[in-house]
């Protein structure tokens, strides 16, 4: 099993959603999908809904804070595949895992994969 590299947990941690939600919107959006299919996609994973995420973004909470207060999809251990170079479903740190799951999200949606496929609807 491989391990990220010493420290990047902690990175990880401390890196605010806020300076990472752009990205993951423009990643979609340059596709074709649109900002309520990423926010689907984020609220299956979390449960946060549109008012919440709005509020997390404004309030510049961390990752670790993110994760920290979602309700984690009971299916999430479902999501399987390489994400910046690592099986997602052999990641060791819980954090690091979780948000992991979210860049394998975004990544399927922009790929173009279907959203019942995304959100393990049929699994």
């Amino acid at each position: 099993m491989k391990k990220p590299p010493r420290g990047t947990a902690e990175r990880i941690a401390k890196m605010t959603f806020a300076s990472i939600y752009p990205l993951y919107l423009e990643k979609v959006e340059k596709k074709g999908r649109a900002k309520k299919e990423l926010h689907a996609v984020i609220k299956w994973l979390t449960g946060y809904d549109d008012k919440k995420l709005k509020s997390l973004i404004d309030d510049e909470v961390t990752f670790e804070t993110f994760f920290k207060e979602c309700r984690l999809n009971p299916n999430a251990h479902l999501i399987r595949g390489v994400i910046c170079g690592y099986r997602v479903e052999e990641l060791e740190d819980p954090l690091i895992q979780k948000v992991r799951y979210l860049d394998k999200l975004v990544d399927e949606l922009a790929k173009g994969r279907k959203m019942e496929k995304i959100l393990r609807v049929d699994e």
